[in-house]
């Protein structure tokens, strides 16, 4: 075992991101084995899209929960590999509404099963005693109750 393993809940940062590492890497790899030209870090943006579209920039920010420059990046990336558009909002001219192409559309088609293969193999590592996706939701939905950084300096200073 580790020393960031023997750490328990001060490292659960680091484990968390070793975790979602793995997760990507796997994701890539079997993103790969089905010759389907995806990066996992595009998924919340085209999953997203596939399900609400179009979107404003704002909008779909909000829907990931990314911050507007990640989202920004994630975008140019998606514009580059012509998987996603953008037109103006007839409303707001000032408003970009971003959409998937037909390129987009027919990625979607060829990922759907691999999505239902990983919702198989995820539902089976993480629904333990102690379900990841449920206490996953329950300390998101604490944090934004409250912050981390609120709860710390309401304790007060370390000792």
């Amino acid at each position: 075992m580790s020393v960031i393993d023997e750490l328990g809940i001060l490292a659960l940062s680091t484990r968390l991101q070793r975790l979602s590492e793995q997760l990507r890497k796997d994701g890539a790899l079997l993103y790969n084995t089905y010759e389907i030209d995806f990066e996992p870090k595009w998924f919340p943006v085209i999953y997203t899209l596939h399900h609400k579209q179009p979107l404003g920039v704002v909008e779909l920010a909000t829907e990931i929960g990314y911050t507007h420059p990640s989202t920004i990046s994630l975008l140019k990336e998606l514009e580059k590999q012509k998987l996603i558009g953008s037109k103006k909002d007839k409303k707001d001219e000032r408003k970009r509404l971003i959409q998937l192409t037909a390129k987009g559309e027919e990625l979607i088609l060829k990922m759907q099963p691999v999505w239902a293969l990983m919702t198989q193999i995820l539902t089976d590592i993480t629904n333990t005693e102690n379900n990841l996706l449920k206490a996953m939701t329950e300390t998101e939905e604490k944090l934004k109750q409250l912050s981390f950084i609120q709860r710390a300096l309401q304790k007060g200073t370390a000792e």
